[in-house]
């Protein structure tokens, strides 16, 4: 069981910076530290091991200025000054790794020629995927902010053309500034939220 220290680097101590440029030092994020990142990312599960999420870390202010071309104003400031921004996506051929990933029978076979199974499946387990990214990059020393508020087709179009990836949301990483940091928003408790059935 992890302590209290980890329990509070993951979640009791884990914030979203977003909303300023203030929010992020400036402090790179090293290649070496976004490969670490991956390899914690892939670990947890995902149905039948498919692994749909897609990555692309934007970083250099060229590439951050294409990427606001499709934020919406509320997002600029804080992507533009934060060091990395992932884009968190899912590939729809994800099926075609299966015969590799999940070697135990023809998974493959499951979802070929059935697109509504195929974007089901790679958008949960792509998001489920971005969740662990999230809880990969705190574990690493980074900071997140999550975040919707962009036009995906543009994200596509811009990113991941050639492709068949698909633009989930994006994370800023980085170090955060806590400075900026107000009162954690209020969450629901156990009896608001859950049922023990």
């Amino acid at each position: 069981m992890l302590d209290q220290a980890a329990l509070d680097l993951l979640f009791h101590k884990g914030r979203t910076f977003r909303g300023s440029a203030e929010a992020w030092q400036d402090r790179p994020v090293e290649e070496a530290t976004l490969r670490r990142l991956w390899e914690l990312t892939a670990l947890p599960p995902t149905s039948a091991n498919c692994s749909p999420a897609r990555i692309v870390f934007v970083q250099g202010r060229e590439a951050k200025e294409k990427l606001c071309t499709a934020l919406d104003e509320g997002n600029v400031a804080a992507t533009m000054a934060a060091p990395v921004t992932a884009i968190v996506a899912h590939d729809l051929a994800f099926h075609e790794k299966l015969p590799y990933l999940f070697p135990f029978a023809d998974a493959k076979a499951w979802f070929e020629g059935n697109e509504a199974k195929i974007r089901e499946t790679a958008f949960r387990n792509g998001s489920l995927q971005g969740a662990y990214l999230i809880l990969a990059a705190r574990a690493l020393g980074l900071d997140c902010g999550p975040m919707s508020g962009f036009d995906a087709a543009r994200v596509d179009a811009l990113f991941l053309a050639g492709t068949r990836w698909k633009s989930n949301f994006l994370v800023n990483l980085g170090y955060g500034n806590p400075a900026t940091l107000g009162p954690r928003a209020p969450r629901l408790d156990f009896d608001e939220a859950c049922r023990i059935v």
